[in-house]
């Protein structure tokens, strides 16, 4: 089969598309025919080894996969050959992909592959951030920063479907047209920093109730500045590069709440948290709450350029590799 293979801390152009032996489902695993492997941020920073966690060489970036199972390996129950199918796995920039059976899901029949791949991490940690972390509550003033990318567009739409009101920041006029269409009631320009007073103008001076962060740096400091009394500011990644630090004072004078919402870590801890998430998000799904946003499609060979595109922000939504 072919896979994308990084056999050293490289750019996503010097990655390999290597013909590598398909593997056989162990214990607990299935092997999936993948159609579709969708492009995280975190993808690009394991490539450069910039990430937390780092896999031996050579690996297969990768977390997202749609297709059909093609074979199913010993002790797997519930699932058949042709299934459709969504996973969380490693190694999706490839043809075939072995995933756990525990964290595959069949997927609804009006989901495209591209939706399906498009949709795990994403809705799973918004959905972690904001109902479970950050106790959103219908009323709540809800701001998403990055919210045209992948992960803030998810949480427009989960924080909309929880009855929240929708501040969301981007970095073009085309973003924020973008954020408007997925329910923001407001959309601001972070590169201009009057956003800040334009967060407690909207909010009638309390500031935002939920702040929902995946950027960090500036952004996570300026946030600080508009966090409503006992709001809760949700920790998500730090796309901007720098990790930011906050003194406990404010914390404490301003009764606020910092929240880190790292899914990966949660489901270490709660593993059969993961089925009662999925099976929530499939029935908004099909109640029309939520739908995945494929702004961009490449086939496998051009992963690359996908990754690049990516990293540049010159997408919304989620970027598609088709297989």
């Amino acid at each position: 089969m072919k896979a994308w293979q990084v056999s050293q801390w490289c750019e996503p152009e010097e990655m390999k598309l290597a013909e590598i032996p398909r593997p056989e489902p162990g214990p607990g695993l299935l092997l999936i025919k993948n159609a579709a492997a969708a492009l995280n941020f975190f993808d690009l920073l394991l490539v450069q080894g910039k990430y937390q966690s780092k896999p031996p060489f050579p690996f297969t970036p990768g977390s997202e996969v749609a297709g059909t199972i093609e074979a199913i390996g010993p002790e797997v129950t519930g699932f058949s050959l042709g299934d459709r199918v969504q996973a969380i796995t490693s190694g999706g920039y490839a043809e075939y992909t072995l995933a756990s059976a525990s964290r595959t899901f069949r997927i609804p029949d009006a989901m495209s592959f591209a939706e399906a791949a498009a949709m795990p991490v994403i809705y799973q940690t918004a959905y972690l951030a904001l109902k479970q972390r950050g106790q959103l509550k219908a009323g709540e003033w809800l701001l998403v920063h990055a919210a045209a990318g992948g992960v803030g567009s998810a949480a427009l739409q989960i924080g909309r479907s929880l009855g929240a009101r929708l501040i969301a920041t981007a970095g073009s006029q085309e973003k924020l047209d973008f954020c408007l269409s997925q329910g923001a009631n407001y959309a601001l320009n972070y590169r201009d920093e009057s956003w800040v007073d334009k967060v407690k103008e909207i909010t009638g001076g309390r500031g935002a109730d939920v702040i929902y962060d995946p950027v960090g740096g500036e952004i996570f400091d300026l946030s600080t500045k508009c966090l409503a009394v006992e709001g809760r500011l949700l920790i998500i990644g730090f796309a901007g590069g720098r990790i930011p630090s906050i003194t406990a004072n404010r914390i404490l004078f301003k009764n606020i709440s910092v929240v880190g919402c790292y899914w990966g870590g949660y489901l270490e801890h709660f593993p059969d948290f993961l089925a009662q998430v999925q099976a929530e998000l499939f029935q908004m799904y099909e109640a029309g709450q939520i739908k995945p946003v494929v702004s961009q499609t490449y086939p496998l060979p051009d992963a690359p350029a996908a990754m690049r595109a990516l990293a540049e922000r010159r997408t919304y939504g989620k970027v598609v590799l088709t297989i």
